[in-house]
């Protein structure tokens, strides 16, 4: 217990050292927003990522005429905490780290990825080795104390919102004590730990072990999938709300045609970063996500052994925002 708080107190630290850095290193924006900071969350290695990157968002620069600049966090907090002090102004995120920007950071949805096969989700996973006798949660609840695990980030919706609740709050589990040792890692890191035998169980996402299908498939043939949620929103592309009207136009133009009319090489940039081409999307694509905070903080409460007054109130002010989220979706 002790080596897990000490690991959540150095990822803290790290995570604040980062979004130092971003707000340092990265400087202000040239005037009229001539020059824009692109976020990228950090799924895997930023080489990895830099590679698949690179080839969209120099199109991107060519037709809308902008200045872009990549930047590749070492954490999801680097980015939010870069879009708060507008040191990044259009990213990439998972909707629970874009949940946390458009909270936050003066951050709007305004785009949602398309998956390559047309679909408009994806599916948070726990992957162990082929070789494990671990294969569905009844197997890992009878284990999982002489086992090790590791999880997300705790920013992203895959690798920790997800399976937090459907895993572990749902079945009255915490990962902080339900296994013998837990790790932070991001999907990529949380695959290669698993093949390589390293921890016996981790999350990661349906969308990564098919990139790691092409990256690495010898790595991947050593993982198979023990649980899969149900389909999460695709992820969103954020900008800052205050972003000039003219960008922002410039943006959605770029985006919307891209890949669209028959352009082999479009086509295969997109196809390199999972995805089909893009639609056009709204805060309310957040609400699965902010049900699902919601939900989970009440199932933990209403597992207490004793329930104080405080907690009744909170579990009050839960159901109220639950409503309120359920009058969103039927507006």
């Amino acid at each position: 217990m002790r080596s897990f708080k000490n690991s959540l107190s150095a990822f803290a630290l790290f995570a604040f050292a980062g979004a130092l850095a971003l707000v340092f290193c990265l400087g202000t924006p040239a005037s009229a927003q001539e020059e824009i900071n692109f976020g990228i969350i950090s799924t895997e290695s930023s080489q990895n990522l830099r590679t698949i990157w690179e080839p969209f968002l120099e199109d991107m620069e060519k037709q809308t005429g902008l200045k872009i600049r990549a930047f590749f966090a070492t954490d999801y907090a680097g980015i939010i905490e870069g879009m708060r002090f507008n040191k990044v102004q259009l990213a990439w995120f998972g909707n629970k780290s874009a949940m946390e920007a458009v909270d936050r950071a003066q951050g709007e949805v305004f785009a949602q990825t398309v998956s390559a096969d047309g679909s408009d989700g994806y599916y948070a996973v726990l992957i162990a080795h082929k070789d494990s006798p671990i294969n569905n949660l009844d197997d890992l609840w009878k284990s999982a104390s002489n086992m090790s695990f590791a999880n997300g980030d705790p920013n992203s919706t895959s690798g920790f919102l997800v399976p937090g609740y459907y895993v572990f709050a749902l079945n009255g589990k915490d990962p902080k004590t339900a296994f013998k040792r837990t790790i932070i890692g991001n999907h990529e890191a949380n695959a290669m730990a698993v093949a390589g035998k390293q921890v016996d169980v981790a999350t990661c996402n349906n969308e990564n072990l098919a990139r790691l299908e092409v990256t690495n498939p010898e790595k991947r043939k050593e993982i198979k999938i023990i649980w899969t949620s149900p389909l999460i929103p695709s992820d969103p592309l954020v900008w800052r709300k205050d972003l000039d009207p003219k960008v922002k136009k410039a943006f959605t133009d770029f985006l919307f045609t891209y890949g669209q009319d028959g352009d082999a090489k479009e086509a295969k940039v997109l196809s390199d970063l999972q995805w089909k081409g893009f639609k056009k999307s709204t805060d309310l694509q957040l609400i699965p996500i902010r049900e699902l905070e919601l939900y989970k903080e009440k199932t933990n409460l209403e597992k207490a052994q004793k329930i104080t007054d405080a907690d009744k109130k909170r579990m009050a002010e839960i159901d109220a925002a639950l409503a309120d989220l359920e009058k969103l979706k039927q507006s």
